[in-house]
């Protein structure tokens, strides 16, 4: 389908079944186009689709589709990606959440105001002077400030800022942490002073505050896929964590697939709610993966490894 062509969504699904993708029920076919959207699927069908010769290297897909290739399974795709973004939300706030508790804690102690005071962060963060782009002769505290000063600005109608404001003119750090979005977050987490990062993600069983700081870079980017309903289960990461050395099982997880970025998360939710069901849920969802049965597409495409389901992790 042209990209600037209209078409109904009869035409639409004729289409798709002149380039060969199987449909088993056209009512409940154009109802999946009308309630979801052809190009929201498109990514969905995307793998089906033939491969076409290219040199080496690179790879691009034909508009004709797999032998065997179904619109049904393209949909439980799409649903399966769905779920699997509800529980990145899922984890992802309370990781947020108890991230958000650790720095004001630890920050709160020694200053009301911390987030302002250059002298409680590491000096790259603090004292060292951009020298290119479009925040030259700023550092990147002072960056970050005028990024919370937005956030203070967007909030200030909320009653507890508006309370603190008026009370102190600015806001202390356990009421300004809960106006931070996660990248904000993140990045004052990243802007702590070397040993405060190592004392926080030593609560977490890391090696140092630089792995938590790459972790919650990663995730980060995973919270904006999900919070946004674009196509997670198989996009390739772009802001990318070491692969850990805890042992030979996380040796074989690809930094580039999100399943390690769902280990991740569970690690750190084995500290924060080590009771909780989330590792479960995610378990039964990811064994129940869509797999069709001209294997167009399968769970090693969202990065998953054999027998994960058994790792002390996961367990």
């Amino acid at each position: 389908m042209s990209g600037t062509e209209w078409k109904s969504y009869a035409d639409q699904l004729q289409i798709l079944k002149d380039r060969g993708l199987q449909v088993a029920d056209d009512a409940r076919a154009q109802t999946d186009l009308e309630r979801i959207g052809y190009y929201c699927l498109s990514g969905y069908w995307y793998p089906f689709r033939k491969l076409k010769a290219q040199p080496v290297g690179l790879s691009f897909r034909e508009d004709q589709f797999i032998a065997g290739s179904q619109f049904d399974d393209a949909v439980a795709l799409y649903v399966f990606d769905k779920n699997l973004r509800l529980m990145a939300l899922d984890a992802l706030e309370r990781i947020e959440r108890a991230i958000r508790v650790d720095v004001a804690h630890l920050l709160g102690e020694r200053d009301c105001f911390a987030q302002h005071e250059p002298s409680l962060f590491h000096g790259n963060f603090s004292r060292r002077i951009i020298s290119y782009g479009f925040h030259r002769g700023k550092t990147e505290h002072q960056v970050w400030l005028e990024r919370y000063d937005n956030l203070v600005r967007q909030n200030r109608r909320q009653p507890f800022v508006t309370h603190n404001l008026t009370k102190h003119q600015k806001l202390p750090i356990w009421v300004a942490i809960e106006i931070l979005d996660f990248g904000a977050l993140s990045r004052l987490f990243a802007g702590m002073a070397y040993a405060d990062k190592n004392a926080i993600a030593a609560k977490y069983g890391l090696a140092s505050g630089i792995e938590l700081e790459q972790w919650l870079r990663s995730l980060n980017l995973i919270r904006n896929v999900a919070a946004h309903h674009s196509r997670l289960w198989n996009m390739n990461i772009l802001e990318l964590s070491p692969v850990p050395h805890y042992d030979a099982q996380w040796q074989q997880l690809n930094n580039a697939r999100p399943f390690m970025y769902f280990c991740l998360m569970q690690k750190l939710l084995a500290t924060i709610c080590p009771n909780s069901g989330w590792r479960t849920r995610f378990r039964a969802l990811v064994s129940a993966f869509p797999e069709p049965d001209n294997k167009a597409v399968t769970s090693k495409d969202f990065g998953a490894v054999a027998g994960w389901e058994t790792w002390g992790l996961w367990a």
